[in-house]
């Protein structure tokens, strides 16, 4: 709401994230009605936005679009959305982003990836014009040798990394007792544990900002709460996230989708189906998880509720139970 923007300005989280896909696209033109109201705001906000569209018409046709609904002349960021190999960021985009660039249309250029991040953030450090991407980093994935190289290497190529679904799948869901022991060990430090999974990820100096969906009020001043405290994570709490990470690996997709999507005899979206499972039962958010869910085309699904998961699940590093989940997602949300 324009309340919500408005306290998050006076507060100061000004890096707005949106998409020209949001909520139908409801997201930039609730964006654009609170520039309108509140012009001067404009240059304290970090603006982001990405385009789904893949070819160069529909992503100049996006940006466009994007820039009407916010009443904006430009935008900080553009994202390509939900890049999965860096194959994708091929030379035509970059002279894409020149192209939008020297209109003044957008200041940086990069993309956003949720699967393969570590090969993906490792790939734009070494094709040297991407500027920033936005990256899943959370306690579960940032321990991994591949994801610490990645990230050494981007921040050696000076292109700025945004984290997202920080929360790791949402709430602590190993068991009641695992559950019970990491909430009471933030909670005696003063935090929620979402406030010390965003900890743990704003404590590396080398991610440049965290993007948290804040749907209310009390999120937004949860989040700022935490931001503001400048007490640390000790040693031991990241090595208890690093523990629990470790041992509940089997509930969380970690979007290595290069192994699991390969090993099996049909070209299915398995690692976006573990992330539509993941908005409706790690969030909460069934209708979001149903949205996706529905946009899979339906023989696609039909071949998903058939297709033998076994080499996927033995290919898994994360063991999870692929076919069980997905079976389950496909009655669940489709």
């Amino acid at each position: 709401s324009k309340l919500m923007l408005r306290q998050a300005v006076i507060w100061g989280v000004t890096y707005w994230d949106t998409a020209n896909s949001y909520m139908g696209g409801n997201s930039e033109l609730r964006i654009g009605k609170y520039f309108e109201t509140f012009p001067e705001d404009r240059r304290k906000v970090f603006l982001v936005t990405k385009s789904h569209a893949w070819t160069l018409k529909g992503m100049s046709a996006d940006l466009d679009e994007s820039l009407q609904r916010m009443h904006t002349d430009y935008v900080d960021l553009f994202l390509v959305h939900s890049v999965g190999s860096i194959d994708e960021m091929d030379a035509d985009k970059r002279r894409w982003g020149e192209k939008k660039k020297s209109e003044g249309k957008i200041r940086l250029f990069g993309f956003s990836t949720h699967r393969n991040m570590a090969e993906c953030l490792l790939g734009a450090a070494r094709l040297g014009w991407i500027d920033a991407v936005m990256t899943t980093y959370n306690y579960r994935v940032m321990h991994s040798d591949s994801m610490r190289r990645a990230v050494d290497a981007c921040t050696g190529a000076g292109i700025g990394l945004t984290a997202m679904k920080t929360q790791g799948g949402g709430s602590f869901l190993g068991g009641e007792d695992a559950e019970r022991e990491m909430a009471d060990r933030f909670l005696s430090k003063g935090f929620t544990p979402g406030q010390a999974k965003l900890k743990a990820v704003w404590e590396n100096e080398q991610i440049a900002s965290i993007c948290s969906e804040m749907p209310n009020m009390k999120l937004l001043m949860e989040n700022i709460s935490a931001a503001l405290n400048r007490t640390r994570l000790s040693a031991e709490d990241h090595q208890s996230l690093k523990r629990y990470a470790r041992s509940t690996r089997s509930i969380y997709c970690s979007g290595c989708t290069r192994i699991c999507e390969s090993a099996v005899n049909a070209r299915v979206p398995i690692g976006d189906a573990m992330r539509f499972l993941m908005y409706g039962r790690s969030y909460g958010d069934r209708r979001r998880a149903a949205q996706h869910f529905q946009m899979i085309p339906e023989g696609t699904r039909r071949k998903m509720a058939v297709l033998d998961y076994t080499r996927a699940e033995q290919a898994c590093p994360q063991q999870m139970a692929i076919g069980r989940l997905i079976r389950g997602g496909l009655i669940e949300f489709a």
